[in-house]
């Protein structure tokens, strides 16, 4: 479909005062996360893409955290207290009018539960609504379980006559298979007109936003409509069954982009993503592995199987395996694993080898260090090419103070050497195994023993000549 203009001076108003009950939850049903987001980010980005403006989100006292967590990026009204769709967009069209100069000639609906919405689908209902000329233009879904959603009945010619809530419906209207969606256009200087006109329903005592589509048929005015098939792009989410299938539906949308770009997924059904991590073309991913947060992983970087990233930053040309990275830097051609743990803060130089179970915390590799088995980095600076042995570690916390440990480039660490910080290990240095160093070892110095003391390292052995098979 070929994108409409996008207008000035149409605003889109999000629906988002429910608290949302069959959630369960203290958290407002908006603000749920879907594959890293809020869900009523997602209606956020399809508004403003269709419209080319700011939107408007619709809150109450109950879900006060919504308005907080939206403050960046819409206006906001509040809903004193929610009485049903046709109150909230009141609360809608008074905040407009508040802080508009100039009055939106169409207003498009969301509700911000609605995260799978597509912009080309709220394109297409703006320009149905603008060649109809329309007071009212909304999308339906023809569906086999219109469920507990409200019908669109329709008069003798098709033309939508009103729309009845599955509460106050008839036996036969509850029969209908052509069920409201819950997006529309409005006319601006229509609606500002009419929306006061609103009755409370007899059943409920809410004001409905879809009595609005007999007002216009009582004026006289078209109520204009786009179909669609039920393919759960338009579904709402009530409770976490429903959220459990969006995630899901969003994943899928999300591995796609990913796999068009030039992504490898061994098993997309296994592959979660979040929606702002960025992959390169030709990463790699292995069966079970987690993205989240603001992660990026570099061209040719194979993230293997049950690894797991958070908020971290990936060079191309990576093996990452079976590992946990968590608010962390990596840079190009490094080995991470298996079962190793970058903790916040670390960052890791190009060609460092981390092997199993090494762990680093708030520290920098520097490039071509090899940290091996069993062993622990925190709150240090190392510098590049040196060993650190299996089962080392520093030392770091006194109790009371976390304490910075630095070794110098081209160090030797021995295994099951204990770093006491803060100590400083010089460039070339070397630990024995078993070592307890608690001072600082200066370059080209060895330390053995419990405590440490400090020694000049035995000098190494003179390789004989190589063989050239003359004789003696």
């Amino acid at each position: 479909m070929t994108p409409q203009p996008k207008l000035a001076r149409t605003r889109a108003i999000v629906l988002a005062a429910g608290l949302g009950t069959r959630m369960k939850s203290r958290l407002p049903k908006v603000l749920h996360a879907i594959c890293g987001r809020p869900m009523i980010d997602y209606v956020l980005d399809a508004a403003e893409a269709a419209t080319g403006a700011r939107p408007l989100v619709v809150w109450s006292p109950p879900v006060e955290a919504v308005r907080d967590a939206v403050a960046g990026r819409a206006d906001t009204a509040r809903q004193a207290e929610p009485r049903g769709t046709g109150d909230a967009l009141a609360a809608a069209l008074a905040g407009l009018a508040a802080i508009d100069r100039r009055p939106a000639t169409q207003l498009l609906v969301l509700s911000g539960d609605v995260p799978l919405v597509e912009v080309d689908l709220l394109d297409a209902l703006l320009a149905a609504h603008l060649d109809s000329a329309a007071a009212v233009s909304l999308v339906s879904v023809v569906t086999t379980d219109p469920g507990r959603l409200g019908r669109v009945v329709r008069d003798d010619e098709g033309e939508v006559e009103r729309i009845v809530e599955a509460r106050d419906a008839t036996e036969d209207e509850l029969e209908i298979d052509e069920i409201n969606s819950g997006l529309y256009v409005l006319d601006g200087a229509w609606v500002r007109g009419r929306v006061a006109d609103l009755q409370p329903s007899s059943v409920t005592g809410e004001l409905y936003l879809t009595d609005l589509i007999a007002l216009a048929r009582a004026d006289g005015r078209q109520v204009g409509s786009v179909q669609v098939g039920d393919d759960g792009s338009l579904d709402g989410i009530n409770d976490r069954a429903q959220l459990a299938e969006a995630t899901f539906a969003m994943q899928v949308r999300i591995n796609e982009r990913h796999l068009l770009a030039g992504v490898t997924m061994l098993d997309p059904s296994t592959a979660h993503v979040d929606a702002g991590v960025v992959l390169e073309a030709d990463v790699t991913l292995e069966p079970n592995v987690i993205l989240r947060g603001s992660t990026r992983v570099g061209a040719g970087t194979v993230i293997g199987a049950g690894s797991q990233l958070f908020d971290t930053i990936v060079g191309r040309d990576c093996r990452i395996w079976a590992s946990v990275l968590e608010s962390s830097e990596v840079e190009d051609e490094v080995q991470i694993g298996p079962f190793a743990h970058l903790r916040p803060g670390s960052s890791i130089g190009t060609r460092v080898k981390l092997g199993n179970y090494a762990e680093v915390k708030n520290s920098r590799l520097e490039a071509g260090v090899q940290q091996h088995h069993m062993s622990y980095i925190g709150d240090a600076h190392v510098g590049a090419r040196t060993n650190i042995g299996a089962g080392a570690i520093t030392a770091n916390y006194d109790g009371k103070r976390k304490l910075r440990t630095t070794i110098g480039s081209d160090a030797f660490i021995g295994v099951d050497t204990m770093l006491i910080a803060p100590v400083d290990i010089g460039q070339g240095a070397r630990t024995g195994a078993g070592a307890v160093v608690n001072r600082d070892v200066p370059a080209g110095k060895l330390a053995v023993g419990v405590p440490a003391r400090l020694r000049d390292p035995r000098p190494e052995p003179e390789e004989p000549p190589p063989d050239d098979g003359s004789p003696g």
